[in-house]
């Protein structure tokens, strides 16, 4: 179980698009993986342009929220760039009243996400 992945890496020329699997990422346990999943992607893999697709996510919880700014973080101190793309209406409207979108790199989708990266 420890190997089971909770999202899609997909290399584009040099940026990695990690799409998540899960519709909801409320789950502590899940959201564990995840952040390992990703910082692993930083801290082993030295990846240093990553996209993250929430596409197929329906709901987010804070502790969620609270992963993606570490990972953001810790991208800015590698001098790493991490662009967020394909974030529902309903969930961006919490990034928007955390004031979260000012934080992140968002676009609408992965093409333009990708764009000029």
């Amino acid at each position: 179980m420890a190997g089971e992945r909770r999202l899609d890496i997909e290399d584009v020329g040099d940026v990695t698009v990690a799409r998540f699997i899960d519709k909801k990422i409320l789950d502590e346990n899940n959201i564990q993986k995840i952040g390992n999943q990703l910082f692993g992607l930083i801290d082993e893999d030295a990846r240093r342009k990553i996209v993250l697709d929430f596409s197929n996510v329906e709901y987010l919880s804070s502790a969620a929220l609270g992963k993606l700014i570490t990972l953001n973080n810790k991208m800015k101190k590698a001098k790493g760039k991490l662009r967020l793309c394909g974030i529902r209406p309903d969930i961006y409207e919490v990034f928007a009243i955390t004031k979260l979108n000012t934080v992140f790199d968002i676009y609408d989708d992965r093409d333009q996400a990708l764009t000029g990266f």
